[in-house]
């Protein structure tokens, strides 16, 4: 009977254990459908803008860590055309199938995770890391879900994307980049 009451008792901690590791894992919140934007459009010319509701995003509310994965081939534009040239002539997505951020959102904790706040951290695109710093994002949570959104500038010259001279006129060189995450509870 000590011999079943001991194995009890160790099986009962085991589970202790896991429960205990298992809810700060749950301090990660997840999507797979976020949603990221860009624009470089000039007035008067066909606009240049490109979505992707395919974006992978990953939140840390203890440390407010996030981590962002985007692959290239999954912005679609309005004209195909457009998208072919964007995949092939300067994203380069067969090279470079994917960009990556990895950041933080400072001062983000469980005890304080809704409003204003700023991200700093680097983008890797086109096989070029840049730091970015202090995009400004809102953040809110409803039971098991956060959302985080914001927009940010960034040009494409800095990721080594070439504009031909051809075509330099009808594309900004200032790229808009508006996302929107609702991460579930990991």
């Amino acid at each position: 009977m000590d011999c079943l009451n001991n194995s009890a008792m160790k099986t009962l901690l085991y589970i202790l254990f896991f429960v205990s590791v298992f809810s700060y894992a749950q301090e990660k919140y997840l999507t797979k459908t976020g949603e990221l934007n860009f624009e470089a459009s000039v007035p008067s010319f066909e606009e240049v803008a490109a979505k992707n509701n395919s974006v992978t995003a990953i939140i840390n509310t203890e440390n407010g860590e996030i981590a962002v994965l985007v692959l290239i081939k999954g912005f679609r534009f309005k004209n195909a055309l457009m998208e072919e040239h964007f995949n092939e002539n300067y994203a380069e997505s067969t090279k470079f199938p994917k960009a990556i951020f990895e950041g933080k959102i400072e001062n983000l904790s469980i005890e304080n995770i809704q409003g204003s706040f700023k991200i700093n951290g680097n983008l890797t695109f086109h096989g070029v890391t840049n730091t970015i710093k202090e995009i400004p994002v809102k953040v809110n949570k409803t039971d098991n879900k956060i959302t985080i959104s914001g927009s940010f500038k960034l040009l494409a010259s800095d990721y080594k994307i070439e504009i031909p001279k051809i075509v330099r006129n009808k594309i900004a060189e200032d790229v808009n980049v508006r996302f929107s995450f609702e991460l579930l509870k990991k």
